[in-house]
């Protein structure tokens, strides 16, 4: 006799379809519905920015500097990118010019990135790329500003995979 272990949370575990179950799929999980969203949504301004020879990672490294410089391990974090991804992120840029480098004036072994002026500019080109894009898909959800009310609509709507382009 097989043995069954009980549920984590306590509650009895879904009835196998072999034991003539429900076969229809499960509701989706909140993380997979996110994740759904998530992915959808970069892909779509990753076409966007595209056009203009720009990832979305790049984007968002620009995004980052735009105030003022970080150390790569504050950006790294900040962003949520593996330090070695983000330096292949600022190689890239600071080869095309977007960004530079400084050395800590304390610590030599500390790195710091800057937006360059070249950088300014090109972000606030690919900032307005992105803010059309994402006014296009508001009003294909028929949504207004961002606030919070307006996620669920959103993620909905690119859940289910009808993001406009």
């Amino acid at each position: 006799m097989e043995r069954v272990r009980p549920h984590p949370a306590g509650h009895a575990p879904a009835p196998s379809a072999a034991a003539g179950g429900d076969r229809r799929p499960p509701e989706p999980l909140l993380v997979e519905v996110i994740t759904l969203a998530q992915r959808r949504l970069a892909q779509g301004l990753a076409a966007v920015l595209g056009e203009e020879h720009c990832t979305v990672d790049q984007w968002r490294v620009m995004r980052a500097l735009a105030a003022d410089g970080r150390a790569m391990g504050e950006l790294s974090q900040a962003l949520l990118v593996p330090q070695a991804s983000l330096t292949r992120l600022v190689d890239a840029l600071a080869d095309d010019g977007w960004v530079y480098r400084s050395q800590s004036d304390t610590d030599r072994r500390r790195i710091r990135v800057h937006l360059s002026r070249r950088g300014r500019t090109r972000l606030a080109r690919l900032d307005a790329l992105a803010a059309a894009h994402e006014s296009a898909l508001r009003a294909a959800v028929g949504t207004g500003a961002l606030g919070t009310d307006d996620l669920g609509p959103l993620v909905t709507h690119l859940a289910a995979g009808r993001e406009s382009r």
